[in-house]
């Protein structure tokens, strides 16, 4: 089969033999896989990845001096099925599944392991209890998005907002505006966003960000104390009964940009009280001041991936069309693509989300 394989920290497009599926898993053919970030920060970070994997237990176990077919976004087609398998799907029938299988020797990430390559191959071996069938004739490429989508989804879920709270998305990427999707869905607001890329924050607006700020000009901070400093109904905060100082509805801050440095900053200019939810991954080492979180009472919540119910949860939101991810694809290549597809993902003003079509003829980025 054609792959786009991670060797010697470059992406080089090869032959390899197909995977056979083990008990448990089906034989599949890759229709749709979007690259994500995290693939990019993989790329030049595969090191640092696996060192914190091990010391966390997260199960990016990869051996880096083998190969490794990334690729966790996908929609694809039965083909086959392993032994133990209960065939609950015919061939040819379209599924999404969350990114890992099972296996004697434990759970494997699909698309983070030497052993079971990911959707940036021709063909990919899955865990047949984790499939779910695509349903409503929903185009493949937006059942791929399936996978960042609920990201976002599980973000805003673990956030437990109120409608009191202001949200503030600072990033604009693919895992902010899932973020802002599934703030839309739940009817929260107003949602503020902010991101230095103006096709990112044109996206942000698509998707239903109701104020965008680019930072060059505004600090998003700034435009959240705006926001928050009137009641839900517009009226006027009323002040600290003590100090006389402004008071502000309380905050929810999304961190979706997953470098160093950007945490701290948002705890700088957060206000007294604000929730801080990560979930941008930051392969590098961080520094904050605990200081600043203290004296202002701050709260950082760290989340990651999603539930079964929530990935099966967001393919039906997407399916029944009450998310608009239609806007994320920017671009489609094949495999041999892949490459180059990395290199143009490096331009925020260029894409935002670049499938991959292992079918393809043309690519189009």
């Amino acid at each position: 089969m054609r792959a786009a394989v991670m060797r010697d920290s470059k992406l080089v497009v090869d032959d390899l033999d197909s995977p056979k599926p083990q008990a448990g898993e089906v034989l599949v053919r890759t229709l749709a896989c979007g690259i994500c970030g995290s693939d990019l920060h993989t790329l030049k970070h595969a090191h640092k990845l696996v060192a914190a994997s091990e010391e966390s237990g997260a199960g990016f176990n990869m051996d880096l001096q083998r190969d490794v077919v990334m690729g966790h976004e996908f929609c694809a087609e039965i083909l086959d099925f392993g032994p133990g398998t209960q065939k609950r799907f015919a061939e040819g029938t379209r599924v999404c599944s969350m990114p890992v299988t099972v296996r004697p020797s434990g759970v494997c990430s699909v698309g983070y392991s030497n052993e079971v390559p990911g959707g940036y191959a021709e063909n990919m071996v899955l865990f047949e209890p984790l499939l779910l069938e695509v349903p409503n004739g929903l185009d493949t490429n937006l059942a791929a998005l399936t996978e960042p989508t609920a990201v976002g989804y599980h973000a805003v879920e673990a956030a437990r907002l109120s409608k009191k709270e202001v949200p503030l998305v600072i990033g604009c990427g693919p895992v902010g505006l899932a973020v802002i999707m599934a703030l839309k869905l739940k009817g929260l607001g107003p949602i503020i966003a902010a991101d230095f890329s103006p096709r990112r924050r044109a996206l942000a607006e698509q998707v239903g960000a109701d104020i965008v700020i680019n930072p060059a000009e505004h600090s998003p901070y700034a435009s959240w104390s705006e926001v928050a400093s009137k009641e839900i109904d517009g009226s006027e905060m009323p002040p600290n009964p003590l100090s006389g100082a402004a008071t502000f509805r309380e905050g929810v801050y999304f961190e979706c940009v997953g470098v160093p440095g950007i945490l701290d900053q948002m705890m700088t200019g957060a206000e007294r009280g604000t929730r801080i939810v990560v979930v941008g991954v930051c392969m590098e080492r961080d520094q904050i001041n605990p200081l600043t979180a203290i004296t202002k009472e701050l709260n950082v919540q760290f989340v990651l991936a999603y539930t079964p119910e929530e990935f099966e949860t967001t393919l039906h939101n997407i399916a029944e069309g009450k998310v608009n991810v239609a806007p994320m694809i920017t671009g489609t290549v094949s495999i041999d693509g892949v490459p180059g597809a990395f290199q143009k993902l490096a331009d925020p003003e260029l894409h935002a989300k670049i499938m991959v079509q292992p079918e393809t003829l043309i690519d189009n980025i």
